[in-house]
């Protein structure tokens, strides 16, 4: 059955992986994958985070390009206005939960810095990184995919980068917004991929680099 959006041509267009691709992760900090935290007892987010694991360690080897972000901040002066509590309480520069989890981090590669919004784009270093390596296509990962994934998928789209989502390395809370937001990305700004169509790209880059 065609649905009111597909029948309005949303989705028509498929984007496509361009030639250099650069991995971004956002957030995936203990904050959100150790259970002691408040929001850090999500499955989802935890097979997110594993999954993007298997996605970086292709990536590295591969020589991808990988900048993963965490959300934090000095004191309550500089913090927006959340309504989530446990980022009230908790999302300081000094507290343990803003370390990135050690199953997607090698901080010898990584390209790793703080954010202060949803978005892993704004106001950071992203975009100076990106061009450096020459970036084309951003591969988003992270969490949550209705909420700072969601973001940053569409500041990638608007800074004019091919955007693609391996489902199963982005994470929500509840599947429900999770398989929400990605059909809608998925037919505005995004291609909404599998981590294995994204780690044959990589080896192909890969191939095509030597």
């Amino acid at each position: 059955m065609t649905d009111a959006y597909e029948g309005a041509s949303y989705g028509e267009y498929t984007i496509g992986f361009g030639a250099r691709p650069a991995v971004i992760v956002v957030d995936f900090q203990k904050a959100f994958t150790d259970p002691q935290y408040p929001i850090g007892g999500f499955k989802h987010i935890h097979d997110a985070r594993d999954e993007t694991g298997g996605l970086l360690d292709v990536a590295r080897r591969c020589g991808i390009p990988v900048a993963s972000c965490f959300t934090g901040y000095w004191s309550q002066q500089d913090m927006p206005y959340w309504k989530i509590g446990a980022v009230r309480d908790e999302f300081f520069l000094d507290h343990p939960s803003m370390d990135i989890d050690e199953k997607v981090l090698d901080a010898k590669y990584d390209y790793v810095f703080p954010k202060s919004a949803p978005s892993i784009f704004f106001k950071t270093p992203l975009t100076t990184f990106l061009t450096k390596h020459s970036v084309d296509t951003v591969i988003v990962t992270g969490c949550t995919t209705s909420g700072c994934v969601r973001a940053s998928i569409i500041d990638s789209f608007s800074h004019g980068y091919r955007t693609m989502v391996p489902e199963s390395c982005v994470g929500d809370a509840d599947i429900g917004p999770h398989n929400d937001n990605l059909r809608d990305v998925g037919r505005r700004y995004a291609d909404v991929v599998t981590r294995g169509d994204v780690e044959s790209y990589f080896e192909d880059v890969r191939k095509s680099n030597a």
